[in-house]
């Protein structure tokens, strides 16, 4: 059976409601994948997410943890949007026949919303990433000067109290960047960026498309909602595991500020070496369940509030005449 033709306006709508709703969530513990995956051997400041968490809410308040949060639910709507209606729109393309999508073309409409995405997602990570990580390097920097002054002083209690480092905004940060290096400098990280999202896209739609279908009642009619909130997580869980080691390399690449003696890196296989050298093999897997609890219920979220159609709900309401 053919996709049916899709109402682009809803499908945006839709999407960006999920992304608000999501990101709301679930954006502290893409904190603390963040940190997690930023820190490398010898500066570990945080040995889990829970560490993680409890160290930012004290040292920066419950405030803290959402830092880089503006910058998500500003850009998430569009994100969102442009990736579940470019899938919907190649799966209806790719199904014109009539026939039933086979696996290798559900794997193209993936591939094709996942290209799509990254125009949005490469500014929106590389500005979410710096004010992510801003509090874990100044509690680096902090540690350090505090250890420096005990070490001047002679084991003495330090008497005077480094001033904090103002931390940046985003509106900050764009206009450094666009002044600097143009509209390049947000684009950082393209490459790793497509090396993540089109591999995520390429997993997850297909299977999420071919778990939603198994809990379908008859053919022709939807799933229950519960089946595409579980369909959702667990593909969007599977998908986040599988390409987390390009999500460090893309983490790490985008990252502005480096903690002391941390290393730098010149492009995605210099930075895919130094990590698999420096750090092992098990450093592409830093902040893995993390990023699975952060995927698994925003993509849950997304797509029952999809598959409800709240917003062609919205848009009937709006087209009623009025009496």
């Amino acid at each position: 059976m053919a996709d049916k033709q899709i109402s682009l306006p809803a499908k945006l709508i839709n999407g960006g409601i999920a992304g608000l709703i999501g990101v709301t969530c679930v954006f502290p513990i893409d904190l603390a994948k963040t940190r997690l995956q930023n820190q490398q051997n010898g500066q570990r400041l945080y040995t889990s997410m829970s560490d993680c968490l409890i160290k930012t809410v004290r040292s920066e308040g419950y405030f803290g943890m959402y830092r880089g949060a503006a910058v998500n639910l500003t850009l998430v709507t569009p994100e969102k949007a442009i990736k579940l209606a470019a899938n919907d729109f190649f799966r209806h393309q790719l199904s014109k026949d009539g026939q039933k999508l086979t696996l290798v073309k559900e794997m193209l409409a993936g591939c094709g919303a996942g290209t799509c995405q990254v125009i949005v997602t490469t500014p929106m990570e590389m500005l979410k990433i710096q004010l992510q990580d801003a509090g874990r390097i100044a509690a680096q920097k902090k540690i350090l000067d505090a250890q420096a002054q005990l070490s001047a002083q002679g084991g003495a209690q330090p008497s005077v109290q480094a001033p904090a480092t103002p931390r940046p905004t985003a509106t900050q940060l764009t206009r450094d960047l666009l002044r600097t290096r143009g509209i390049a400098g947000l684009y950082k990280g393209l490459g790793a960026t497509l090396l993540r999202d089109v591999p995520f896209s390429i997993v997850y739609f297909p299977l999420f498309a071919n778990l939603n279908q198994l809990g379908c009642p008859a053919s022709g009619e939807k799933a229950p909602f519960y089946v595409s909130f579980l369909a959702g997580c667990v593909a969007g869980s599977a998908a986040a595991v599988a390409v987390n080691p390009c999500d460090v390399v893309k983490t790490r690449l985008q990252s502005l500020q480096r903690g002391v003696n941390e290393d730098t890196y010149t492009g995605f296989l210099d930075c895919a070496r130094k990590i698999l050298r420096h750090e092992g093999p098990t450093a592409f897997l830093k902040g893995a369940y993390c990023r699975a609890l952060v995927i698994a219920p925003l993509f849950g979220i997304a797509q029952v509030v999809y598959f409800l159609g709240i917003a062609e709900t919205l848009l009937e309401l709006l087209q009623r005449p009025q009496h």
